[in-house]
């Protein structure tokens, strides 16, 4: 899959940046060449940096792959998320026709020996429902993905951990759950309690692992993270404004001080909770349970209170929709504290960290040649006009259509539970 790339690479030790991009102009599937190098059974070339924003010299061209040659899909929510995803990149690849079925934009390229496509959610559409079609999307026109990343921004908990602006969270599995928790879906019950229901897909163990792997090596040694940004910058001087905000404009107000105005420059900084300044302006990394919703969480009462019901440290729109047919790890890069006083200062520094991140776990991530790739399904493709479309999936619509489908995803469970009390089951069972 993987010996068509356009890429050589130089044997090296661990990522190192480069001062410019280079492409090459190759003939796809040919074979691997004697520049390249064969090291423990898998082929190095040698990383070459590009920028999405760089037009290539005179002569030069993009390789063009196949739509079975990537393997891995990364989501994005925002334009400026994926921004910074493309900014990650190592080079890119001349883009390809797509079905019409597909309505995704995609951009196509690489990070080290993985080739990546990143789709970005319509402009104005958020949460699981947009998120879950831009996942399928993504599924149907690329059948070897098996290394799904949701990469974008998120709102911090504090208290439970030590979270600052621009730390990057990672959803981490536990006994009972994804490591994501769709925290708006299910059912009231007695006494005005709301009951969630149902559970979300973990992450392939493969990822999983590669965070194991990436966590032991933060144990001896620092996050290349810093590293990644300075060579963003470097090769593209108009992501500086993705650059890290003033250690001043990181500011924690107490749960009870409602925000008012239209920044914070006029709250009462009497409200802050002092935190003790970090000895390095390095973004954090931290492990845990992402809280995921249909609406923005800027109340910072309702945070702590879902955040001690849940365990989780982050809050975000998206990654509830994905995980179920998407089974993703979810990187996110806090840009404030999932309170009222909600900023954008520090989005773009949060999108850029998360997909500094996204980068780190993708080069120690060996790639699966030999995985078996998911097929795509064998339908026929009707052209339909748009209006007759619409027409037809707002006669599947009624009233109440989301208690229903809670339901119906409770009593799933239990399907079939009465053959196993049935008292000819029983009888024979004991035969």
């Amino acid at each position: 899959m993987f010996s068509d790339h356009a890429h050589h690479q130089q044997r090296t030790t661990g990522w190192q940046p480069a001062s410019a991009p280079r492409y090459a102009t190759e003939k796809r599937k040919r074979s691997v060449s004697s520049e390249e190098e064969s090291c423990d059974g898998l082929t190095k070339r040698a990383r070459t940096t590009g920028s999405l924003h760089m037009p290539n010299s005179a002569g030069q061209t993009l390789v063009k792959l196949s739509h079975e040659a990537y393997t891995v899909g990364w989501v994005c929510a925002l334009p400026l998320e994926m921004a910074a995803a493309q900014a990650m990149l190592d080079y890119t690849h001349e883009p390809l026709d797509m079905n019409s079925i597909d309505s995704n934009v995609y951009t196509f390229g690489g990070i080290g020996p993985h080739n990546i496509v990143i789709a970005c959610l319509p402009s104005g559409q958020y949460g699981t429902n947009s998120a879950a079609v831009v996942a399928n999307n993504m599924l149907w026109s690329f059948p070897s993905i098996n290394i799904g990343l949701m990469v974008g921004i998120g709102g911090g908990v504090p208290g439970k951990v030590d979270i600052r602006l621009g730390d990057v969270v990672v959803s981490n599995p536990t006994g009972d759950s994804s490591g994501v928790v769709q925290y708006d879906f299910g059912k009231a019950v007695n006494e005005g309690r709301f009951e969630r229901i149902g559970s979300l897909n973990k992450p392939p163990q493969s990822v999983l692992a590669a965070v194991s792997k990436l966590r032991a090596n933060h144990e001896g040694r620092k996050s290349q993270i810093p590293a990644i940004l300075v060579d963003m910058e470097t090769r593209n001087p108009e992501m500086r404004k993705f650059s890290y905000r003033n250690v001043d404009e990181d500011r924690l107000f107490e749960a009870s001080y409602e925000h008012s105005g239209e920044t914070c420059d006029n709250c009462d900084r009497s409200k802050l909770i002092p935190r003790g300044l970090r000895p390095t302006r390095n973004p954090s990394i931290h492990y845990g349970i992402i809280a995921s919703g249909n609406q923005v969480m800027k109340h910072a009462k309702t945070r702590d209170r879902l955040a001690k019901e849940l365990g989780s440290i982050c809050f975000e729109m998206e990654a509830a929709g994905l995980m179920d047919n998407f089974p993703c790890l979810v990187i996110r890069g806090i840009c404030d504290y999932s309170d009222s006083h909600k900023a954008k200062r520090w989005q773009k520094y949060a999108a850029a960290t998360a997909a500094a991140y996204a980068k780190e776990l993708l080069l120690i991530t060996p790639p699966q040649r030999n995985s078996t790739a998911r097929m795509r399904p064998e339908v026929q493709i009707v052209a339909t006009p748009s209006s007759d479309r619409k027409r037809l999936l707002d006669s599947l619509k009624f009233d109440q259509i989301d208690k229903r489908h809670a339901n119906i995803k409770a009593n799933h469970a239990k399907t079939c539970e009465w053959l196993l009390e049935h008292p000819g089951y029983t009888t024979w069972i004991d035969r």
